[in-house]
């Protein structure tokens, strides 16, 4: 069972890290869905939409819609599985990678200035120890 103490620590986290979420999320040029299917495709590389679906934990329909988007933007390309015909696979179009790095610059150019502007050296230094901090809880 949590003690008060980090009980506090983790509500006080969760609303700051919403609130910095939807701060960056101001600079964003593509809805937030999309990004997130463009930044899949990017790091997984080409899935099918089930998988995608799967992973940001939505219904298949819901995916196939915002896949659609972004093949109609030219952003994501289909092509054939190449092991199983009844499958198509989804990957970044040139033009997808080049939006998802721009739409990247954008939100950590923001940060990386608020960063500097914000924060003394010694804060930026703690920062970073609590970055990393968050992806081991991230990871969990």
């Amino acid at each position: 069972m949590p003690t008060a103490e980090s009980a506090a620590v983790a509500t006080e986290l969760r609303t700051a890290m919403g609130k910095l979420t939807r701060r960056v999320q101001h600079e964003d040029r593509i809805p937030l869905g999309q990004v997130s299917v463009l930044g899949i495709l990017d790091r997984n590389g080409a899935m099918t939409t089930s998988d995608l679906a799967a992973d940001q934990r939505v219904r298949p329909q819901s995916m196939a819609r915002a896949v659609g988007l972004l093949m109609q933007q030219g952003l994501v390309v289909r092509r054939a599985h190449p092991t199983d015909g009844r499958k198509s696979l989804n990957e970044l179009s040139p033009d997808g990678r080049a939006a998802l790095e721009a739409e990247r610059g954008r939100r950590a150019g923001w940060l990386a200035q608020a960063i500097e502007l914000e924060l003394t050296e010694k804060e930026r230094e703690e920062l970073a120890r609590c970055a990393a901090l968050m992806e081991r809880l991230a990871a969990r």
